[in-house]
């Protein structure tokens, strides 16, 4: 098996309206589709949505579901709100400049430019409680070389460093006299 692309991303939203406004007012997506069905399809389940598809460029596709019979939605109140995120990536620095000054005109509380060495970013939020990263690429090919020589060891390192610290815990936490 080989992966092509990703189809889409499908994720939950409040109003559906509202959602392809945003993203076609602010980001200027494509409003591609909207399926509006009784039943879910693959289950059978009889639960009433609204289902919206966005073009986020290269064929890439972000989608979004309104449930309007499900308790309101949420998110993972153990993961920090910084680590569930949309990424989209701009052509240059200055669009991604650009792109800051016109959220935050338009309203949008914008956080950055953020120098990640690879990457400069901008985050904020969209009107689901989603957060929605702009970045655009500044590394130099020999960088980016240099991250993937390490990729692996990097990877081995931390796994290794997390099966360190977890018996250290299992051992300060008596759970081994326990046994």
């Amino acid at each position: 098996m080989k992966i092509q692309q990703i189809h889409h991303v499908a994720y939950r939203c409040r109003d559906a309206k509202e959602t392809v406004d945003f993203y076609t007012k602010r980001l200027n997506m494509e409003f591609i589709l909207a399926i509006s069905e009784d039943r879910v399809p693959s289950t059978k389940e009889p639960d009433p949505y609204m289902h919206i598809f966005l073009d986020a460029g290269n064929g890439n596709i972000l989608a979004f579901f309104e449930l309007p019979n499900s308790p309101e939605m949420g998110r993972d109140a153990n993961t920090p709100a910084w680590v569930q995120h949309i990424a989209f990536q701009l052509a240059t620095e200055r669009d991604l400049i650009d792109a800051k000054s016109e959220l935050e005109a338009s309203g949008v509380d914008v956080i950055g430019p953020t120098d990640h060495g690879i990457i400069k970013s901008i985050y904020f939020f969209d009107p689901n409680g989603h957060r929605i990263e702009l970045t655009t690429i500044t590394a130099t090919s020999e960088q980016m070389q240099k991250l993937d020589e390490v990729k692996w060891d990097m990877l081995d390192e931390w796994t290794a460093s997390k099966s360190t610290v977890r018996q250290a815990e299992w051992l300060h936490s008596g759970e081994f006299s326990k046994q």
